[in-house]
């Protein structure tokens, strides 16, 4: 009944056309999928959510786990790889993309040391990416990178993130949001500057009060309940609805995740259109 409830609610609120969807990033419950991973897919699906992000299989092989996402009637849509992997062994990449059957492959994090970010790092990434989205598309995936702050460090007079999405030709762009406004940026803005780089959205809201930064660290419990901290999700959602941004992946890191995504959803469901 849950999985009903919200469905309509979502899309009988003029919220989501049915080209747009709202799914979950399983990093969200990685605490709750160390204790039963059967329960925890059983649990996004009451959620009324069956487009997820993930790209694990939690121990388990990997047909026993698709197996269990068919139960649960959950679609992984994005799945994330790492930036080694996506340098040295991007035919390891394609193989999970594809046993998934995923449209997206994601990558969260260029490893880096914290105190240098700079043009050097930022060039030798962007065209990591380039080389690996060209072999990605080739096979029927969208890469997208998902920048973490530390890429909005300046650059002559814009950001490190300018010279990357201006030197993006064979990848796309996951927008965290959180992320963006941490490490200085305005997301919003960047979806109007750049409106054909974002595939993908990370939908996550930042506690009033904190000072962001660009080092793409912060305290797990500073992610709140959409609607209630200092991101505007309401109007990142109109532009990613006017930009036709398909898949929104709410990403809850805090301790609360079990009660804090359904209020989430509430949320997304009274939005006006």
């Amino acid at each position: 009944m849950k999985n009903i409830i919200i469905t309509a609610i979502l899309f009988g609120s003029g919220f989501l056309s049915q080209a747009q969807e709202v799914g979950l990033q399983l990093y969200s419950l990685r605490d709750q999928f160390k204790v039963d991973v059967s329960n925890t897919l059983g649990l996004i699906e009451e959620w009324g959510i069956t487009n997820i992000e993930g790209g694990g299989t939690y121990d388990m092989p990997m047909e026993d786990f698709k197996t269990l996402l068919a139960e649960h009637n959950l679609n992984m849509v994005s799945v994330g790889a790492q930036f080694g992997d996506l340098e040295n062994d991007i035919d390891k990449v394609v193989k999970n993309a594809k046993a998934f059957g995923a449209t997206y492959v994601m990558c969260a994090w260029v490893p880096h040391d914290d105190n240098k970010w700079d043009l050097e790092e930022t060039q030798h990434a962007t065209d990591v990416f380039n080389k690996a989205g060209k072999i990605l598309k080739k096979n029927g995936f969208t890469l997208a990178y998902h920048a973490h702050g530390y890429e909005f460090r300046p650059y002559k007079n814009a950001t490190l993130f300018d010279y990357m999405a201006e030197h993006a030709k064979d990848f796309s762009f996951e927008l965290d949001v959180f992320w963006a406004q941490h490490g200085g940026a305005d997301p919003l803005a960047l979806m109007k500057k750049y409106p054909k780089k974002f595939v993908l959205l990370h939908l996550k809201d930042m506690q009033k009060g904190i000072v962001g930064n660009n080092t793409g660290h912060e305290e797990d419990d500073t992610n709140v309940v959409l609607g209630t901290g200092q991101v505007d999700i309401s109007g990142i959602v109109a532009e990613a609805k006017k930009l036709g941004i398909k898949y929104m992946f709410i990403e809850d890191e805090s301790s609360d995740v079990v009660s804090q995504v359904p209020k989430s959803l509430e949320y997304l469901s009274q939005l006006e259109k």
